[in-house]
């Protein structure tokens, strides 16, 4: 009989474990990867065998479909595992996952050959999708392909008995990939062992980069973290911070039961946790509620703990400002570190560290990149697809038979750099997927955006339908997707999104399925005096909100207010959450002036937390509008402290929102309404909105698997493309 495998069956020890249980059963065959599936041929009990198989997977495998026919083909006197095929493609890898318990044992024992060899992984762990060129997943199509095998590594790679049966990615120390250390100059600095004075040097105050399997870090202790902001120029945003352990974790946040879950998996995310007070919480995210924490995935992270006597680095992705996070020694030096550690293998497919927070029993990605790329989620659309995001926080989406696959983290679309990665991820998932060609092209209805461009390249080279797909009904569609529902009414808040009207949008309540989508309410336009100038200097916003209300703004001299209320007639405007939130934060002195990107909404959901709903303040809709100026003057009027007064009118906007979107979920006969958009990662923002949609006696529906934010948009324009071209 033939049984032929779909799902993770590649690089997860997956032949092995059916070789060793046919082998048991005393069944004569042979198993092969088959491109993207597995294909394994027995001579008898194949039904009782695909049992057994199924009650033994290994634990990175994924059984998604298994068929069982007849077969034709040849075998021999015993069970083998024979050469691979081409076969069909289609993503059948794993993502990169953290170095086991067994291999950490390994690691750490004086008399293993493997003690203290940072490479050392098996077939239950390690790097998979950011060594991998092409299926069908052997070392041939790797970046192990540079390192052949020595004897002992061959032994226990032909061994049936061993953990590293048939692994692709085995060495040692005498035939794998190895460590070397460089100066800020670029070069070597004699050492044998690298990663141990690398760990010196950071201890010493040294500011460093770090090669790991996907990318490299800036690393440093956290008594350097303040002459690594200066050195960064990044003097507010919050860094990612690599802890030894769980009990670190708790040192410096209080995290939660799945939180902890989250941090210990195999995954390995960046995690923001709620941070405990102190001044060195405080250094590492100034004026937010939580930290980013993450543990140890790689041998040399957790080599460098065992070196180092600090419990906790700084572990921020290693990019000039703007660009896609560095691979090559060359390109590392232009940094300007004082210490580099790199290796000799080579990164075939770049991946930041995942980035989440939880809601409730909820996962909001923030990136879903390394440990969780590449994955699918099945889709009710047949045909090949890709979309290609918005602006910020990019990252494609490609289809196939049904499947959606997003690609890691790409970055911002600004740089040159960026456009060129994403394009490159793009056509490494098609290389791995198997599609030759598309039916259509989604893009963002942006007419400045730099991967428009790119997606009117595409569809023009391969003959593809172009599809623009505006902003926040991509944001609804990727819930749609996840959640399964065909319809949806959905509260999609952010900063700016380009809508229908060639505005900013961004506070919007629509209505929506795969094929149109109809604005219900949205918040009242706000005049973004100077363009994107307001959105760095909140003041404006206050300022512009002030002029329309008729009171007499303040923050700027005569002759500045002078010109500002020349321009006001003619400037865009938006009706974007993002940009109340902004004024707000900018109105209560939490910050008045944005050094990153969402730095005065963040800050001010550390004060929502505190407050208190206090009664009175209402938002007025009038078709459709949610009227937040005049209530922000109501505002004024209040007496209470700056966190009552914001969560109050916080708490009223989203309550006409909620209200205008409950309406229309009644009078279309739909049972439920959604929340997503970047201002859905608001804790509060979620919290309040739930409670108003069950108070209606409403589903609350809200993001899981998909990014809240502007990572989830590519996925939402595919859906929404193939249904245009089905």
């Amino acid at each position: 009989m033939r049984i032929v495998v779909h799902g993770i069956v590649q690089g997860v020890g997956f032949r092995p474990t059916v070789h060793r249980i046919a082998t048991s059963m005393g069944l004569r065959g042979f198993v092969l990867n088959n491109g993207s599936n597995v294909v394994i041929v027995v001579d008898r009990q194949a039904e009782e065998f695909v049992q057994r198989l199924k009650a033994e997977l290994p634990p990175l495998a994924r059984l998604d479909s298994v068929e069982i026919t007849p077969s034709e083909d040849t075998i021999g006197a015993d069970f083998r595992i024979v050469a691979s095929k081409a076969g069909q493609k289609g993503v059948g890898i794993p993502n990169d996952v953290a170095v086991c318990d067994d291999c950490l044992k390994e690691m750490f024992d004086l008399s293993a050959r493997r003690y203290l060899y940072p490479f050392t992984n098996c077939t239950n762990c390690g790097a998979r999708f950011t060594v991998i060129d092409d299926l069908p997943y052997d070392r041939e199509k790797t970046s192990m392909r540079d390192f052949p095998m020595d004897p002992e590594c061959r032994n226990e790679y032909a061994d049936p008995a061993a953990r590293r049966f048939h692994h692709q990615t085995i060495s040692c120390p005498h035939c794998g990939p190895s460590f070397y250390l460089l100066d800020g100059k670029g070069m070597p600095r004699g050492s044998e062992d690298p990663i141990k004075d690398f760990a010196g040097l950071l201890h010493r105050g040294y500011i460093g980069v770090a090669k790991s399997w996907g990318g490299m870090h800036i690393c440093a202790t956290l008594p350097t973290l303040p002459r690594l902001r200066e050195w960064y120029h990044r003097r507010e945003k919050p860094f990612a911070i690599m802890v030894r352990d769980l009990e670190a974790v708790r040192r410096y946040a209080t995290p939660t039961e799945l939180e902890e879950r989250l941090l210990t998996s195999s995954h390995r995310p960046v995690v923001l946790v709620r941070k405990r007070e102190g001044e060195v919480g405080e250094q590492i995210s100034p004026g937010l509620s939580t930290i980013g924490l993450f543990l140890p995935y790689t041998g040399m992270h957790h080599l460098l703990f065992h070196h180092l006597q600090d419990d906790a680095l700084v572990m921020t992705s290693a990019n000039v400002p703007g660009e896609p996070m560095v691979l090559r020694d060359m390109d590392a030096l232009e940094l300007g570190a004082e210490a580099y550690l790199m290796h000799d293998r080579e990164i075939i497919n770049r991946c930041d560290d995942s980035v989440l927070r939880t809601y409730k029993e909820h996962t909001y990605f923030i990136r879903r990149s390394r440990g969780h790329i590449p994955s699918s989620m099945s889709i009710s659309l047949k045909g090949q697809a890709i979309g290609l995001g918005a602006q910020e926080n990019l990252c494609g989406s490609i289809t196939k038979d049904g499947q959606m696959f997003t690609t890691q983290y790409i970055g911002d679309g600004d740089s040159l750099g960026v456009i060129d990665y994403l394009e490159a991820s793009i056509n490494h998932f098609r290389t791995l997927l198997g599609v030759d060609h598309l039916q259509a092209v989604a893009v963002d209805l942006h007419p400045g955006y730099s991967n428009r461009r790119l997606g009117v390249r595409i569809a023009h080279r391969e003959r593809a339908t172009l599809v623009e797909v505006q902003h926040h009904w991509a944001h609804a569609a990727a819930l749609m997707l996840e959640s399964g529902e065909e319809e949806m009414v959905a509260l999609t808040l952010d900063g700016t999104g380009y809508g229908a009207d060639g505005q900013a949008w961004g506070g919007e309540v629509l209505r929506a399925d795969l094929s149109s989508y109809d604005r219900v309410a949205h918040i009242q336009p706000i005049p973004l005096l100077g363009g994107e100038k307001a959105v760095r200097d909140p003041r404006r916003l206050v300022f512009a909100m002030d002029e329309l209300a008729g009171r007499p703004g303040g923050y700027f001299g005569d002759a500045e207010a002078a010109v500002l209320r020349k321009i006001l007639p003619a400037s865009p405007t938006t009706t974007g959450f993002g940009r109340l939130l902004d004024a707000l934060s900018c109105h209560f002195e939490v910050c008045q002036k944005r050094t990153y990107d969402g730095e005065p909404a963040m800050k001010l959901e550390a004060v929502l937390e505190k407050g208190t709903v206090l009664p009175g303040l209402k938002a007025v809709r009038r078709n459709g509008t949610v009227l937040t100026i005049p209530m922000f003057q109501d505002l004024r009027e209040m007496r209470g402290s700056r966190e009552d007064l914001a969560l109050t009118y916080v708490s009223a906007t989203l309550e006409s929102l909620v209200e205008a979107a409950a309406d229309e979920a009644e009078k279309s006969g739909l049972d439920a309404v959604g929340l997503t958009g970047g201002v859905s990662y608001n804790g509060v923002i979620s919290s309040l909105t739930e409670r108003m949609v069950e108070a209606r006696g409403l589903r609350f529906i809200c993001p899981d698997r998909l990014p809240n934010g502007d990572g989830g948009i590519s996925s939402g324009q595919c859906a929404i493309a193939l249904k245009r071209v089905a």
